[in-house]
């Protein structure tokens, strides 16, 4: 299952912005040239899920009229949340927006359509396809966000994350991403799956992409606006959790040496371990609140599939002192681990094990995102390197707690310091 790639490449965020501001393009035309890029590649794709065929063209807000994708979890009014399940077949449209759209188009964002989830946000995938190899797996579970921002249908689409499900897809796509810090925008309005874990995300073409975007979503200064100093980085390997194959060893590798040549320090990652047990502990919470926030499922198991019933099951045996025991663990963890980086930007290291794997009916590893997301820490994921045979891969970028600012004034050095190496 191969065939052949798409023909579009992602579109930038920031070009949009400045030829929106500066009249040589409109709402409306940026809304047209999404429609075209949707039909041209949407039959190979399959990105999303449904699509508003009139989108009001609105000026308003600091994006001024970028379309954008939503993920389907996450409620836009009009439109019915399916979460990629059979169950919601017939669900009903929302009535209002969940938060973070309702910020979005604040912004002066339009949302254009829902895009393909896995099911429940959960491992079994959809319909979507790797826009950069088309018999590739997107990654899950924000695959028709990523893809739909890798296939130029629209600059800005969003996803979430619970354990690696926008990272992933950024790095097996060619994309940037962004996941914020747990709880920063509440998560009302979008079907979770654990409590302690879901946090939001966003794609776009590059990370000065993102920083643009995380200016106008919240009011900060844009972190792509000025020259940063190089960075102080935390590399880490990933080595103890023996999933880094040897393409993605060697790219990080190599962009640790890029990074340092331009100016950054970059030291060795000293605690790799405590990395691993918190990956172990994210499983275990995951689990319980799982089978707790997903009860209805739960009760129609056999309905599932395999995979998202085996995590309700496993959660519901789960001891309440197993669950707690866990999150404390992750506390100490955090705590360690925050002391440990107190005097650098970020850790920088693989942000999947590899480019995206062969086939569609599974969507890679999530273990690479398990430790951060377990800890609440915003990520960045900078696209641009790639294997000997082409496909992406992307670094991943942790920051800390609340430090998406910072943590993208890095991403913007690391990106232009990559790029100009290549």
């Amino acid at each position: 299952m191969t065939g052949p790639a798409a023909p579009r490449g992602p579109w930038s965020l920031r070009e949009l912005h400045r030829d929106l501001r500066d009249g040589r393009t409109t709402p409306a035309d940026a809304l047209a040239r999404s429609r075209a890029a949707v039909a041209d590649t949407e039959s190979e794709v399959h990105a999303w899920v449904a699509r508003d065929p009139e989108p009001e063209p609105r000026a308003t807000g600091p994006l001024g009229g970028v379309p954008l994708g939503v993920k389907d979890i996450i409620d836009v009014a009009g439109f019915p949340t399916r979460c990629g399940t059979s169950l919601r077949e017939h669900a009903a449209p929302a009535g209002t927006d969940a938060a973070i759209v309702t910020a979005w188009r604040r912004a002066g964002a339009i949302p254009v359509g829902k895009t393909v989830t896995t099911e429940f946000a959960y491992f079994s995938p959809g319909p979507t396809r790797n826009p950069r190899a088309l018999g590739h797996t997107p990654g899950g579970s924000s695959s028709g966000s990523a893809a739909a921002v890798a296939s130029g249908h629209v600059p800005l689409a969003l996803g979430t994350q619970t354990a690696a499900s926008v990272t992933r897809p950024a790095s097996y796509c060619g994309v940037a991403s962004l996941v914020l810090t747990h709880g920063r925008i509440p998560m009302t309005g979008t079907a979770g799956l654990s409590p302690s874990f879901d946090s939001h995300g966003l794609y776009t073409a590059g990370v000065t992409d993102l920083a643009l975007a995380w200016s106008a979503l919240t009011g900060e200064a844009d972190p792509g606006a000025t020259a940063p100093r190089p960075p102080r980085l935390l590399l880490w390997t990933a080595k103890s959790l023996g999933v880094v194959e040897d393409g993605m060893r060697e790219a990080v590798d190599a962009a640790a040496r890029r990074l340092a040549d331009a100016g950054a320090v970059v030291d060795a990652f000293p605690e790799e371990g405590l990395v691993a047990e918190a990956v172990a502990a994210q499983k275990i919470v995951m689990a319980y609140e799982a089978a707790r926030e997903r009860a209805a499922e739960l009760a129609v198991a056999s309905r599932l599939s395999e995979q998202l019933a085996t995590l309700l099951r496993s959660g519901e045996a789960m001891a309440p002192a197993e669950y707690d025991a866990a999150r404390s663990r992750l506390a100490e963890i955090g705590s360690a681990l925050t002391d440990l980086s107190a005097s650098y930007d970020a850790v920088v290291g693989p942000a999947a094990p590899g480019p995206a794997p062969v086939g569609l009916s599974a969507t890679g590893d999530p273990i690479l995102s398990r430790p951060w997301q377990a800890l609440g820490l915003p990520v960045v994921t900078v696209p641009g390197t790639a294997d000997a045979a082409g496909l992406p891969l992307g670094v991943q970028l942790v920051g800390r707690a609340c430090g998406e600012h910072a943590l993208l004034t890095a991403g913007c050095w690391t990106e232009s310091a990559l790029r100009g190496r290549e």
